[in-house]
């Protein structure tokens, strides 16, 4: 496979990860570092850019939550997403450095949307989330293998 290829699939599992789509890019970007044929910080780069486009994609979802709430593709559930708003209401935009966090991210990014937090402060804290995630995941990978 050539490694356009690998670098695409990472990146296309890394932002399945962060939409609707059950996907773990975690898993894909251990297995690229520990095959070791891959440069280590072009891996997070992609694996984090993946991973952040897709949170703007739930970003995006909740600008649009009056009219796509209700469907049944919806990322969060109301029960989810009442609580992450809640969330953010009382903690602001300091809690989408808590985005990578499983079950609780997708809907903090959704509430992100709902509550009109700026993009480019968006991009930001959740860039800044999901680098640290993969390079956390990177140095246990490297380290056990």
């Amino acid at each position: 496979m050539s490694d356009i290829a690998v670098y695409a699939g990472l990146f296309g599992v890394s932002f399945l990860a962060a939409t609707i789509l059950p996907a773990h890019s975690e898993l894909g970007l251990a297995g690229l570092l520990v095959a070791g044929d891959y440069n280590l910080w072009l891996l997070i780069g992609i694996a984090s850019a993946g991973n952040t486009l897709g949170a703007v994609v739930n970003w995006g979802l909740g600008r649009g939550i009056e009219r796509l709430h209700d469907k049944k593709w919806f990322p969060a559930s109301a029960e989810q997403l009442n609580r992450a708003t809640n969330w953010y209401r009382k903690y602001g935009r300091w809690s989408l450095l808590l985005s990578w966090v499983p079950i609780v991210g997708d809907p903090l990014t959704l509430a992100a949307g709902v509550l009109r937090e700026p993009l480019w402060s968006f991009v930001v804290l959740v860039g800044i989330a999901k680098t640290a995630r993969y390079l956390t995941v990177a140095a246990i990978a490297l380290s056990v293998f």
